[in-house]
């Protein structure tokens, strides 16, 4: 569990399927100054996400135009450390038809002529690898292998065999982001330095899971972090943080009453390492004084915002937990 002297990961999710050559562009840094000055925050997750065409598709591609490249990575994590954060880099893999990737799924044995597992996770090793090069060559603070893809948890070995390929190239702490509810249901968390998961809680259920997901990082013997946690500005959307069609109308008050809930939370359970908040883009960012009528994840120009910006306070090295 959590060390004493260990740093605490405030992290933002930064960048969300940025395409590549992002970073040829103007806007982008600045938009991880204000990030920084704005929140307190002292680490970006960066997500490489590449894209399948469907939820049965075996073919997941890295190379499109779509997806970041290794410059843009280069590029961010240079900036990063010159603003003195820390870099999470984070590979997963999204569908282009709209369906959110937990339902990728096959049979759970293969069969002649349909699309099947085997076939699936060489390509998702692949892409996982390379963005294991890419944060072994930046030196990032910790490397996650995947995110929210319910219907793999279930396939032991292949994790097992893409976690062994990646260790060979990558040498730092690698994490899986498990979806919220699901942190008991892995079963090779043992193969990996942390367990992580979305903490998509509702407001009046958070202490309730905090205690769950403790329970299983006992168990395992592994420290916690949130690799993504966060709620939108609409009503009744801290009731269901999850989902960001739920909800009705813009409501910046319930996105702020969810954070204190939530940092509230984290100061009750010192032994959660780390959190990273969901989301802020790094060339779509909309002006700061337009924040209070923007209904999604993103703090900025939120009450929300100062809300982080004062626990980010709390835990700088003469403010320690």
């Amino acid at each position: 569990m959590k060390q004493a002297g260990e740093v605490f990961l405030n992290a933002y999710t930064w960048g969300f399927c940025e395409k590549r050559g992002f970073t040829q562009g103007n806007g982008w840094k600045w938009s991880l100054a204000e990030m920084k000055r704005t929140t307190g925050c002292n680490a970006i997750i960066l997500p490489v996400c590449a894209w399948q065409d469907h939820t049965y598709s075996t073919r997941i591609d890295s190379e499109h135009p779509d997806v970041m490249d290794e410059q843009d990575v280069r590029a961010v994590c240079a900036e990063a450390g010159r603003l003195g954060l820390r870099v999470i880099l984070k590979a997963m893999v999204n569908c282009r038809d709209g369906y959110w990737r937990a339902y990728i799924r096959f049979f759970d044995q293969d069969v002649p002529t349909e699309p099947g597992w085997a076939e699936w996770f060489a390509s998702w090793e692949e892409h996982v690898c390379r963005v294991a090069g890419m944060a072994e060559e930046n030196r990032t603070d910790m490397l996650c292998i995947g995110c929210e893809t319910v219907g793999t948890d279930s396939r032991e070995k292949e994790w097992r065999h893409l976690i062994a390929r990646v260790r060979a190239i990558y040498h730092g702490p690698i994490t899986y982001n498990c979806d919220k509810y699901q942190e008991g249901n892995v079963s090779w968390w043992d193969a990996l330095d942390l367990i992580s998961s979305s903490g998509y809680y509702p407001i009046h259920q958070l202490e309730e899971n905090f205690v769950r997901i403790r329970s299983v990082c006992e168990r395992e013997g592994k420290p916690f972090l949130f690799m993504e946690c966060g709620c939108p500005s609409r009503k009744k959307s801290d009731t269901r943080p999850n989902d960001w069609r739920f909800g009705e109308g813009t409501d910046p008050e319930t996105q702020a009453r969810w954070y204190e809930a939530f940092i509230a939370a984290l100061k009750a359970n010192p032994w959660i390492r780390g959190t990273g908040w969901w989301d802020w883009s790094a060339t779509r960012l909309y002006p700061e004084q337009t924040g209070p009528d923007q209904n999604g994840y993103c703090t900025y120009g939120k009450p929300a915002n100062e809300i982080l910006l004062r626990f980010s306070g709390e835990l700088r090295p003469e403010n320690k937990r």
